[in-house]
């Protein structure tokens, strides 16, 4: 008799068989389905970081620090530039001191970068990469805790003594990498004007160590409403870059030969295009310094400030806000935390 066919018979544990059999195809599925759930999460935030780079503020004011409206927008990172020769004393040394313990005090993680001095006689001094490397050292002495630093700011501008040396620009560079190997060095903070492209690719010629970071000055394209300065710089270079200086123009009283749209409305809607437009571009750009805080005084040829001269948020700063705290909550700070029921009530008014 064919067993197969017969009503009457079964086999012992065939259908115990099945269920184990059903129950080991569950688990394989149910751990794939938690598995790609997790992938899927681990994409979704590093997706999340990539578009959302650290943001700091550029600026020379150690009164900074202590207003509210820095506190409310929870940044942890500025940036200070250091005439080369401050440790040498005087003012330069002073204004050095008090931007960094105000700093300190607040939490801050400084980036100082590198520029010319300002004192009378030596705007258009160039030190040797040993005078440089000395005047880092004793910095490094005073402030062990600072770890982030720029090579020179704004070298490929003709107001600057290495214009035309880039060469020796990346010889400061291997100077200050030889120094500190464990420090964040940053290649150099170019302007994106013509001459970026050639200044760079002489920089990476000359210098020994490949720069892993390079600073931006993306005015033109921020306020413009273009990328092509952005890209040339990524197309240009290896590594991170940071934008260390940007933002919108409110106001310039010096004669400039790149002409902008200037106004307050104009500087929100050029800080839009930074973070909408320019940050985007690419995943290599890591970090944001908006320059700056707030006018310097009367006397201040340039304001791209995020504040007015009365300390009023100007247009820009409630853009700079916003921006923060999507990124916050699109990194995990969650729907319960303090800057999404923030950026919630804020949404309702």
């Amino acid at each position: 008799m064919d067993v197969r066919r017969s009503p009457g018979r079964r086999f012992p544990g065939h259908h115990e068989g099945d269920r184990r059999t059903a129950l080991r195809h569950a688990r394989r599925t149910l751990l794939t389905l938690v598995l790609g759930v997790a992938c899927l999460g681990a994409a979704f935030v590093a997706q999340a970081s990539a578009a959302a780079p650290l943001v700091g503020i550029a600026d020379q004011k150690p009164g900074m620090f202590k207003a509210p409206l820095f506190a409310d927008l929870e940044v942890r990172h500025a940036r200070y530039v250091v005439p080369w020769d401050a440790m040498d004393g005087g003012f330069q040394r002073d204004e050095l001191f008090a931007w960094m313990r105000a700093a300190r005090s607040a939490g801050i993680t400084p980036l100082l970068s590198f520029g010319h001095s300002r004192r009378v006689g030596r705007e258009k001094m160039r030190p040797t990469p040993t005078a440089l490397q000395r005047q880092f050292r004793r910095l490094r002495v005073n402030f062990p805790w600072a770890r982030e630093f720029v090579t020179w700011n704004e070298p490929n501008h003709c107001s600057q003594p290495l214009c035309r040396r880039p060469e020796l620009a990346g010889r400061y560079f291997d100077a200050l990498s030889r120094s500190c190997p464990d420090c964040t060095i940053v290649a150099a903070e170019v302007l994106d004007t013509p001459n970026m492209r050639s200044w760079v690719r002489r920089f990476r010629a000359a210098a020994q160590h490949e720069p892993r970071i390079w600073g931006l000055h993306n005015y033109v394209d921020a306020n413009r409403f273009g990328t092509k300065g952005t890209r040339e710089l990524l197309r240009a270079t290896r590594g991170q870059v940071w934008f260390t200086e940007t933002g919108g123009i409110v106001n310039r009283t010096a004669r400039a030969k790149i002409p902008f749209e200037e106004s307050p409305g104009h500087a929100a809607d050029a800080t839009r295009w930074l973070f909408d437009r320019l940050v985007p571009l690419s995943a290599r750009i890591r970090r944001v310094y908006l320059y700056h805080w707030s006018p310097a005084g009367p006397k201040d040829k340039w304001d791209s400030a995020l504040l007015d001269k009365y300390g009023r948020p100007r247009e820009a700063f409630r853009v700079v806000r916003a921006r923060l705290e999507q990124a916050r909550i699109r990194t995990g700070a969650g729907a319960g935390s303090a800057p999404a029921r923030r950026a919630t009530r804020r949404a309702r008014r």
